[in-house]
């Protein structure tokens, strides 16, 4: 079934194809395939990027995980294939070009959008960053009519993580919310302290 992709604020894009026609811009970039690459480049796949907080535990229970979102992520397409990826965070003055970026996870956002299509159910696709664990998900949102910048992970919707995925989780394949977030809370949990009883 087809994703219900949302539209990336205009000047977001905006401030992305600038920075990408920008010779000065792509040449600073510290993204060697997006210099290299021979062809025109486009920017594709917008998702809106949200941040996951409140994942571990808050005065002896787990509090309920909030997002929020942070920017705007575009895939940066060659010939045939994802080469880089650009993002546009909000300022106080609207949407700015923030940085191109390239590795793993621009190969593994392609393949996760890919696979999300043959899912039988419909989804809002977004991307989930969770800092403590350095990890990030495809976020596939079972509310496709929802706003971008509103909503909390749902304990139906799916939860990809990207490759590489922290140890222990398996990368690439879809997780459903409820089954995930208690693997997360676990892993972010502090443990004891040295010295201290357990």
């Amino acid at each position: 079934m087809p994703l219900h992709v949302s539209p990336a604020p205009a000047p977001a894009l905006r401030s992305v194809l600038a920075a990408l026609g920008s010779p000065t811009a792509v040449r600073e970039a510290r993204t060697p395939a997006l210099r290299s690459e021979p062809g025109p480049l486009t920017a594709e796949h917008p998702l809106p990027l949200h941040v996951l907080d409140r994942v571990s535990p808050r005065g002896g229970r787990a509090a309920a995980p909030t997002t929020r979102l942070v920017g705007w992520r575009f895939l940066i397409v060659g010939e045939d294939h994802a080469v880089a990826a650009a993002e546009a965070m909000l300022t106080p003055d609207g949407w700015a070009f923030s940085h191109f970026c390239e590795g793993p996870y621009v190969a593994s956002t392609e393949n996760a959008l890919r696979r999300a299509e043959a899912l039988p159910a419909a989804y809002q696709p977004r991307l989930l960053s969770v800092p403590e664990l350095y990890m990030l998900t495809l976020w596939l949102h079972r509310d496709t009519t929802a706003a971008v910048d509103a909503g909390n992970p749902a304990p139906t919707d799916l939860l990809v993580p990207l490759a590489p995925a922290p140890p222990g989780i398996a990368p690439n394949l879809p997780h459903r919310v409820s089954d995930l977030l208690p693997m997360l809370t676990l892993r972010i949990a502090p443990g004891p302290l040295l010295g201290s009883p357990a």
